[in-house]
């Protein structure tokens, strides 16, 4: 495609890589357990059918330039790993497209020491490379031995995938690849990872379009 061609006409059924990625989502959410909640069976639900009408619409691309940051020295090995697990058709779908990424932080000022062991990448939302306000869906990636600060998101439901590394929630429980760790509006989590091997988690945010209009990945800091 010429570099040429305007916006508007750049439309994802042209980037096939992006819709397989979507629907790798899709097929995430669709089967991993609920665990029996039916809280997270909604929030399943939900981002399902989110996926479901921006893959129906057809929406618009925005490509910006690639970005790298330090911690993205890590992504060959996470991948590799994820290949290993049950979690294979999400790498694979994410490999299609790692040339493509916007590794950031999202943050005005990056605490200590995170600069080097965290970003996250966006795939769909307002902020692209998918435009929509339906739903945000994004990688993150973390170092071994990171510490993701405690951190709430107000009116939109997150969950996260463990795509392949392990990582530990408010040190209640170890999730390993193929699990999934829900934090409904304004719950206070914390993220640590082992410190052996990089660990890359796909995300979901779910809320009103004007909550997920312009938000990045930054959070309410835990005070006190």
């Amino acid at each position: 495609m010429s570099e040429e061609q305007p916006l508007a006409s750049r439309r994802l059924a042209e980037f096939p890589d992006w819709g397989y990625l979507l629907r790798e989502f899709y097929e995430a959410y669709r089967f991993l357990s609920s665990g029996g909640s039916d809280k997270i069976r909604a929030h399943q639900r939900a981002v399902r059918e989110a996926i479901g009408r921006v893959l129906k619409s057809d929406p618009e691309m925005r490509f910006d330039a690639p970005a790298h940051k330090p911690v993205t020295a890590h992504l060959r090995r996470a991948l590799d790993e994820g290949k290993q697990e049950r979690t294979a058709p999400l790498v694979r779908a994410i490999e299609s497209v790692r040339d493509h990424l916007i590794w950031q932080y999202g943050y005005e000022k990056v605490p200590r020491g995170l600069d080097k062991t965290y970003a996250y990448a966006e795939i769909c939302g307002p902020n692209g490379p998918v435009l929509t306000t339906d739903v945000i869906l994004g990688l993150v990636l973390f170092a071994p031995g990171c510490t993701y600060p405690a951190h709430a998101h107000s009116g939109i439901s997150e969950s996260y995938i463990c795509v392949s590394g392990s990582v530990s929630e408010n040190h209640q429980g170890v999730y390993a690849p193929g699990s999934m760790i829900f934090n409904p509006p304004e719950h206070m989590h914390r993220i640590t990872v082992s410190k052996l091997e990089p660990a890359l988690l796909a995300w979901a945010w779910i809320g009103p379009p004007e909550r997920l209009a312009n938000q990045k990945m930054v959070f309410s800091r835990k005070k006190g």
